[in-house]
């Protein structure tokens, strides 16, 4: 997406101003002095000297602390490291008052909407599950609500919810609102500019980018929230490993690339996939590398589909560099409002003309 007022030539040298693309690549440097490294390097400890600042390895590492200072900058915030995903999520749903109401998406993350079916069974919170896309029936919703969590695009069925719309209903009923970035990226969607109070990130995915590490994030413009939360980390021990801290800010440096190759790549398989016989819908928002097909022939199909290809991968997880797909109604707490024949499609940075010839060649055969 075109960045509304990008810098000038005079203002792009300026840290403040510079463009996502660059951000990616020199945030969360060390300073460049003679004989420094160039990046930010593997600092594998648990215990430090006292008297300083970091004090001890559940509370803070050199090399967590580049791959937040290069998140936060894309989004726009204050980043925090986790563990995973699913301990951002956990950490974040943590905090939502005894009894309170927590509306979310009907079609999201497995184990965001897992965690909330778990905690309202505990008499945690109560769980109102909303077709995100549909504006009017969520803002319905948010009366008395202390959270509003959305997906756009959602996970799998890419509903696209409209952000300024929910974010400003949510503030005004008092909720607080997080918004899961994982599918865009701070390339395609920085919603803290839109008024979201928290940007969570399953940070495995495309911002590590090669499926060898699992790490999480949540970024905030509020000091307070940023506080409170680093507390509950700290608490909890839901940090990030130095190891896969360090992968994942050697994967955000290719991010811009990444995503532009496969959001490329998707919207050229969008345009060959459209009309194909075996497919009965085929879902895209118009931006990003994940594409979801429907196969004519129901869930058969799609298992089929999955297991004839060469270059496509049969895998769960996405965006890294490699193409993989799924029938996603294969997991049993998959919504049934996923149609059984639904294959989620991440698409990779191989040539699209490979990816287009395995696919079409399996997708005839089904036909």
């Amino acid at each position: 997406m075109p960045e509304e007022n990008p810098p000038t030539a005079e203002t792009a040298d300026t840290p403040g101003q510079r463009r996502p693309a660059t951000v990616a690549v020199t945030a969360g440097r060390p300073a460049h002095e003679p004989d420094a490294p160039l990046n930010a390097p593997l600092t594998m400890a648990s215990v430090y000297v006292a008297g300083g600042d970091l004090e001890y390895g559940r509370y803070t590492n050199p090399t967590w602390t580049a791959f937040e200072e290069a998140l936060g900058a894309l989004e726009g915030g204050r980043c925090l490291a986790f563990s995973s995903g699913l301990a951002a999520v956990s950490t974040l749903l943590d905090l939502v008052g005894l009894g309170s109401k927590v509306v979310a998406p009907r079609h999201a993350y497995l184990g965001s909407i897992g965690q909330l079916a778990d905690l309202e069974a505990r008499g945690r919170v109560t769980a109102v599950l909303v077709d995100i896309a549909d504006t009017d029936a969520v803002i319905a919703e948010l009366d008395d609500a202390a959270l509003l969590w959305i997906e756009s695009p959602t996970n799998p069925a890419l509903e696209v919810a409209d952000l300024p719309r929910l974010i400003a209903a949510a503030h005004d009923a008092g909720a607080y609102v997080v918004v899961d970035n994982t599918f865009a990226t701070p390339l395609l969607q920085q919603p803290l500019d839109l008024g979201a109070d928290l940007v969570l990130h399953s940070a495995t995915k495309y911002l590590a980018g090669h499926s060898d590490a699992v790490i999480g994030a949540v970024v905030t413009r509020d000091d307070e929230l940023h506080t409170v939360l680093k507390g509950r980390r700290d608490l909890v021990g839901a940090i990030p490993g130095t190891m896969e801290a360090w992968l994942a800010l050697r994967g955000l440096r290719t991010l811009h690339l990444r995503v532009e190759r496969a959001q490329a790549n998707a919207q050229e398989l969008v345009r060959r996939l459209e009309g194909h016989p075996a497919l009965a819908e085929l879902r895209y928002p118009g931006f990003g590398g994940i594409i979801s097909i429907v196969l004519a022939q129901g869930a058969m199909a799609a298992d089929l589909l999955t297991h004839k290809t060469r270059l496509w991968v049969h895998a769960t997880s996405l965006g890294g560099v490699e193409s993989t797909f799924e029938r996603r109604r294969r997991w049993k707490t998959e919504p049934t409002t996923i149609p059984e024949g639904l294959v989620r499609m991440s698409v990779g940075i191989e040539d699209v003309e490979d990816l287009w010839a395995d696919l079409s060649s399996a997708l005839d055969d089904l036909a």
